[in-house]
């Protein structure tokens, strides 16, 4: 994905303004945030960046993306629970939206706390 892009987690800003500087190195501030640029490294298929964010307790040795059936585009956030500067765990929901065969769309509530000064991604229930 090009830096002047449409960052596709849906904040209209540009890649490099928002998610890029996350997937580069940056520390997402919030759980919000986290979930905006964990949904953007499905989309660029930052397997990488995935594992890095994911909580030690919950997360899967290896993630592979490159044959993911689907391809997601839009990001709704729904619902945002705790997760701000101040807080240690917090929960947002969602509804990432994919092209495929068919397409479609996937909610889900995901988890998130803290693990020193970053955000991670926990635990998830989907429907």
């Amino acid at each position: 994905m090009r830096d002047d892009q449409r960052c596709p987690c849906n904040t209209g800003l540009t890649y490099a303004e928002c998610c890029g500087k996350y997937h580069a190195g940056g520390v997402a501030p919030t759980a919000e945030t986290l979930m905006r640029s964990r949904f953007t490294a499905f989309v660029v298929r930052d397997a990488d960046y995935l594992l890095r964010t994911w909580d030690p307790d919950t997360r899967p040795f290896e993630l592979t993306l490159v044959d993911l059936p689907v391809q997601f585009y839009r990001l709704d956030i729904l619902d945002v629970v705790g997760g701000g500067p101040l807080d240690r765990e917090g929960v947002v929901e969602f509804e990432a939206f994919y092209k495929g065969d068919p397409p479609g769309s996937q909610r889900e509530r995901s988890m998130f706390r803290r693990v020193g000064r970053e955000w991670v991604y926990t635990a998830r229930d989907v429907s």
